[in-house]
Formats: structure tokens, C-alpha cells, sequence
């Protein structure tokens, strides 16, 4: 059994146990969140593909920590015109354990 998901603008293919790091959601560590952004699922008896979206499909989940990803430097510079500018960033994220899919 498995979905595909959508969640921070990107897509996922989970299975129950799976556990996975997406963009940064507004839950409590500990919680459950419910995914309902399903774009396909699969049991053993069937395959269903939505349009956009599974209907009454969810991805339940359990929050497991927040963080922030490895630091990425963005360097500007203009040559001959003595323009630098040096940026770092952080991505925030969310790691989650997959619980259940209930389509």
C-alpha cells in the first residue's frame, strides 16, 4: 500500500512506517496531521488516481521533530563594479512518520 502526496509544493510517495522530511508545517511536535492532498493511492485491491486530488483519500501522519537544513551560501558579485554581497539560508523543515493511509 502506498500514495502519492503534496505538501510544500513538492510530491512524496509514502507507505505506513515511512519516515520523511517536507517543507515546514504548523504542527505541535507529537501531533498527528492529516495529509489530504493525495494525488494517487494503491491498496492490493486497487489503484486510484485523482483529479487533481483522491477523493475523501488522506495521509495521516505524526510529527517527530522541526529543523533547519544545512546552510546554503548565495554569493552576488558584479565584476569590475566592486559589488559582493554574501547571504547564508537555512531551509526550515518537518520531519514526519507515516501512521496510515485511509482512501
Amino acid at each position: 500500500m502506498y500514495a502519492i502526496i503534496e505538501t510544500g509544493g513538492k510530491q512524496y510517495r509514502v507507505e505506513p512506517g515511512k519516515i520523511l522530511t517536507v517543507e515546514k508545517l504548523n504542527a505541535d511536535v507529537g501531533s498527528q496531521v492529516d495529509i489530504e492532498t493525495v494525488l494517487a493511492a494503491k491498496n492490493e485491491a486497487m489503484f486510484k488516481v485523482g483529479q487533481p486530488y483522491v477523493q475523501g483519500a488522506r495521509v495521516r501522519a505524526t510529527v517527530l521533530e522541526h529543523g533547519k537544513g544545512r546552510k546554503i551560501v548565495v554569493f552576488k558579485y558584479k565584476p569590475k563594479k566592486n559589488y559582493k554581497k554574501k547571504q547564508g539560508h537555512r531551509q526550515p523543515f518537518t520531519r514526519i512518520r507515516i501512521d496510515e493511509i485511509v482512501f
